[in-house]
């Protein structure tokens, strides 16, 4: 039996327990936030009637002595989380982002490598089934080695509260799904980035609600993002809408269930060569997919394990590296290179 407390019991806490409570050999022993009101009222939603409640993670530590700790708190409190949790000798899953600033993430990257604690990301698009086909797609080879990745996310929320003070809201907030996805789909390693954020007048939200953005992820492969969080009609998927070229063939995906691929062919019309449709491949028996619930199962499985997670903090880093070389290009106006020690 694994026990875990989860910190955090806003809105996002309810995809959480929703996964945890399908997991055999799962408990939640207790549940913090800083409105202990809030955090009882969760438990009672979700029939947590042993869970102890608190508003001081330490002293709910202290009381439950768990395996494990959920952090579902804001960005701005990660490492404080962090640095508890391990402190007292728990593995950490956490809620995306790593951390609010670089520092930071490496400050809890190296925490849980000196208290050789799993230490893990919810970054759950990697647990998207057409994700995971299209990098063993891209990975067969079967229209050439990618060079350029598209990804474009428009999407109009109104959520209300911390989202809509914060700034660079779009990039912190939601691009890193995007920049991990796009990371993990043709394994690129981001060198560096060109940015602009903007706000248009239309926009509720305080500050980088808007953003354009091509990185180098190495091997000659850009990616561009484009994305908005406050454009109306015509919206995308969550998961972003996509265009992979490659050396011989092109691949699209609406972020939904649209997945099409194209291989060139013999001869061309004109000036334009011939190309034919090829089958993305089902998904494989090994490819793991569930998003929190996927993410939740293989956290569980490294500590029982001794396992690394796909989404350890230590690799995660490297999409949250991006976010931050393009919020530096943003405020500075000039490319931003992504170097290895920033990671």
């Amino acid at each position: 039996m694994i026990n875990a407390v989860l910190v955090g019991c806003g809105a996002m806490s309810k995809a959480w327990l929703d996964a945890a409570r399908q997991i055999d050999g799962l408990a939640i022993v207790g549940l913090v936030d800083l409105d202990a009101d809030r955090a009882r009222a969760r438990a009672q939603e979700y029939g947590l009637t042993n869970a102890v409640i608190g508003s001081s993670l330490d002293a709910v530590l202290d009381q439950t002595k768990p395996q494990a700790v959920f952090d579902v708190v804001v960005p701005a409190a990660r490492r404080a989380v962090a640095l508890s949790a391990f402190a007292h000798d728990c593995h950490l899953l956490t809620e995306k982002p790593l951390a609010d600033s670089p520092e930071n993430a490496r400050a809890i990257v190296e925490a849980a490598r000196r208290a050789n604690r799993v230490h893990a990301v919810v970054q759950n698009r990697r647990y998207v089934a057409n994700v995971r086909r299209i990098r063993r797609f891209l990975s067969s080879g079967a229209i050439g080695a990618p060079t350029s990745i598209h990804a474009d996310f428009f999407v109009a929320p109104h959520f209300g509260g911390f989202r809509e003070e914060m700034a660079h809201v779009l990039l912190l907030d939601m691009a890193i799904h995007t920049f991990d996805a796009a990371r993990y789909m043709v394994a690129g390693e981001p060198s560096g980035v060109y940015c602009q954020e903007w706000e248009p007048a239309n926009s509720w939200y305080r500050q980088g609600s808007s953003a354009s953005a091509v990185f180098d992820l190495g091997g000659g492969k850009v990616f561009t993002y484009a994305g908005s969080w406050c454009a109306a009609g015509f919206r995308t998927s969550w998961e972003s809408s996509w265009r992979i070229v490659a050396e011989r063939g092109s691949l699209i995906w609406d972020g939904n269930d649209a997945l099409k691929a194209e291989v060139v062919a013999s001869g061309r019309d004109g000036l334009i060569d011939k190309t034919q449709p090829i089958d993305v491949p089902p998904l494989d028996p090994a490819d793991r997919i569930g998003g929190h619930l996927g993410i939740m199962q293989d956290f569980i499985h490294a500590i029982e394990t001794g396992t690394d997670p796909e989404t350890r903090g230590a690799d995660n880093i490297k999409s949250l590296a991006m976010v931050f070389g393009a919020i530096e290009s943003a405020e500075t106006g000039r490319r931003v290179a992504i170097a290895k020690e920033a990671q």
